[in-house]
C-alpha cells in the first residue's frame, strides 16, 4: 500500500512540474468519482510569483481503486511551502493593467516589440494585451534595458501578472 501512495505522490509531483512549465494557475482532474484539484498562489504585487501548491477538496487517490470515500489527497509539506522568490536587484517590474491575452509583436508576421536585451524609451510600447476584441498597448513608465520576458506569446495574462522586468538608466 505505500508503495500506491508514493506513486500516487510522484504523479502529484509531475503535475506540479507541468503547472510551472506551462505557468498553469489551476488544474483539476477526475477520473469516475475520483477528484484531485490542485491550485497555485496567485502572482502578489509586493511579493511576486510563488511556487506554492494547496490541494484542495478531492479523495486521496490511492484510496480510489479501494472503493473508498476516505480524506483529501495528502502532499508532503515541503511542497506546501511557500519560498521567497530572489529579489532582484534594482529591475523594475512591467505588469499588465488588465485581464487578456499577451501578444509580443504587433501583428503575426511582425517581430516582437522588445525582447531580452531591448533598450527601450520611457513610454514605448512593449507588447499588446487583447481583451474583448481591444488591443491595448503596453508601454513603459521608464526607460531602461528589458532584462526579462516573463510571458510567451498569445498566454493568457491576469490583471497585475509581471510581463516584464527592466533594468531602468
Amino acid at each position: 500500500m505505500a508503495e500506491n501512495k508514493d506513486s500516487d505522490l510522484q504523479k502529484i509531483k509531475e503535475l506540479i512540474e507541468i503547472m510551472k512549465r506551462n505557468e498553469l494557475v489551476e488544474v483539476e482532474i477526475s477520473h469516475g468519482d475520483d477528484k484531485i484539484f490542485l491550485k497555485r498562489s496567485q502572482p502578489q504585487p509586493a511579493v511576486g510569483m510563488s511556487g506554492a501548491v494547496v490541494p484542495t477538496a478531492g479523495r486521496d487517490i490511492s484510496n480510489a481503486s479501494a472503493g473508498t470515500n476516505a480524506g483529501q489527497t495528502s502532499v508532503p509539506p515541503e511542497l506546501l511551502s511557500v519560498s521567497e522568490p530572489q529579489v532582484k536587484e534594482n529591475l523594475v517590474e512591467i505588469k499588465s493593467p488588465l485581464v487578456g491575452t499577451f501578444y509580443a509583436t504587433p501583428s503575426p508576421d511582425s517581430g516582437p516589440y522588445v525582447e531580452v536585451g531591448s533598450y527601450v524609451e520611457a513610454q514605448a510600447v512593449v507588447c499588446i494585451i487583447e481583451a474583448m476584441k481591444v488591443m491595448n498597448e503596453i508601454k513603459t513608465e521608464n526607460g531602461g534595458t528589458i532584462a526579462e520576458i516573463l510571458v510567451t506569446n498569445g498566454q493568457a495574462v491576469e490583471y497585475g501578472q509581471v510581463l516584464f522586468r527592466l533594468r531602468p538608466d
